[in-house]
């Protein structure tokens, strides 16, 4: 019988441990760096591309060196407008944009930000696509354009204003004529308004502003209106709209680089989504207050468009949207869908929400003597 105290019987009792204890820790992915190559469709000094570089940097910090993502600006491969052809090709390895900027492809996706969304602000649109069935619908859609991407959304973006013109906005009439820029089904709600519609990308809108080619435009935030150059053109800002006022990035996976990555790294992807959202939505507000002080004590004028022409954005947009449904199932399919949520939704909303202009007018309303 062999010795319990034995050296060579501790050594297989060592060996047996450490074989246990090996089998029993978890399993860690010890597999080389996956590089990604993103591009956004935001010029490079846009706070819009800051954005995405936050969201690459939350996935690069929690992947430990394991996914490494980087971020060129617009242009640098494919133009902003051809993302979601260059990610599903395998030209890039993802990008960072907005839905609306594939309404070309079906006009289905631009009520992911377009038009007044029954009420709904970003946050509440978020909330509809990722528990209202929005994101499924999304998946249809790019399914039926044989689009192999994977597509997150995120980050709520303030309501945008009307836009930038040479001359304020005081009546319905003032925007008929008008050579204007927007996008998505905006383009089409503002052509029902009688405006010329010019869809240019971000980083086109101010020198053709500039040049006159355009008479008004709008962009997106004061952060970005300001840093791309509106205010040295253009010194008057309309305020408030409905044309974009529940828009939220996208961020776009080529399907075969997602699918080829691990669980945890996708896991990783999945929250650094969720966390870029909250982040982003907090430094808009201090980085868009921030520059809209900074812009009315430079000068710029803002005025609130008048509510005569919000009701017109509003009665055009029913026209826009009766159109489409009729043309295309899927536009009809999203917006009952929209239609359904919004409606429970903003009962909740609208009934438990307090009037927080009351409180801000309470302690700001008058100059304290």
């Amino acid at each position: 019988m062999t010795d319990s105290k034995s050296p060579r019987r501790r050594s297989l009792l060592k060996g047996a441990a450490v074989a246990a204890g090996a089998m029993s820790a978890p399993m860690v992915s010890m597999a080389q760096t996956t590089s990604l190559r993103f591009q956004s469709t935001w010029p490079a000094k846009d706070i819009f591309h800051e954005y995405a570089n936050d969201f690459a940097k939350k996935v690069n910090d929690m992947a430990g060196g394991r996914l490494k993502i980087e971020v060129l600006p617009s242009g640098a491969v494919v133009p902003a407008f051809q993302l979601l052809e260059a990610v599903n090709k395998g030209t890039l390895d993802g990008g960072h944009g907005v839905v609306a900027y594939h309404y070309g492809k079906n006009s289905a996706l631009a009520l992911w930000g377009s038009g007044p969304g029954f009420g709904m602000d970003a946050n509440t649109v978020l909330a509809w696509h990722n528990y209202g069935g929005g994101k499924a619908l999304l998946d249809e859609i790019y399914k039926s354009l044989n689009m192999e991407v994977v597509s997150y959304l995120y980050g709520p973006m303030p309501t945008q204003p009307l836009g930038w013109f040479k001359k304020p906005v005081a009546k319905v009439e003032d925007m008929k004529g008008l050579k204007f820029r927007t996008v998505g089904l905006a383009v089409d709600m503002f052509t029902e308004m009688g405006t010329a519609v010019n869809p240019l990308p971000g980083g086109e809108i101010v020198p053709a502003l500039d040049r006159g080619l355009i008479d008004a435009a709008e962009f997106n935030n004061a952060s970005s209106d300001r840093v791309l150059g509106f205010p040295d053109v253009v010194k008057n800002c309309m305020l408030q709209s409905f044309h974009q006022s529940g828009e939220q990035f996208e961020v776009l996976f080529n399907k075969g680089k997602y699918s080829a990555m691990p669980q945890e790294l996708r896991s990783i992807i999945d929250y650094a989504v969720q966390a870029a959202s909250a982040d982003m939505s907090w430094k808009a507000v201090q980085r868009n207050s921030q520059d809209y002080a900074d812009m009315k004590k430079a000068g710029i004028k803002f005025y609130k468009t008048p509510d005569a022409v919000l009701r017109a954005q509003l009665a055009a947009w029913d026209k826009t949207i009766e159109k489409k449904a009729g043309e295309n199932p899927l536009f009809k399919k999203v917006l009952e869908s929209q239609r359904v949520f919004a409606e429970r939704a903003l009962q909740w909303q609208n009934d438990y929400g307090v009037d927080f202009k009351m409180a801000y007018n309470h302690y700001f309303g008058k100059k304290k003597s």
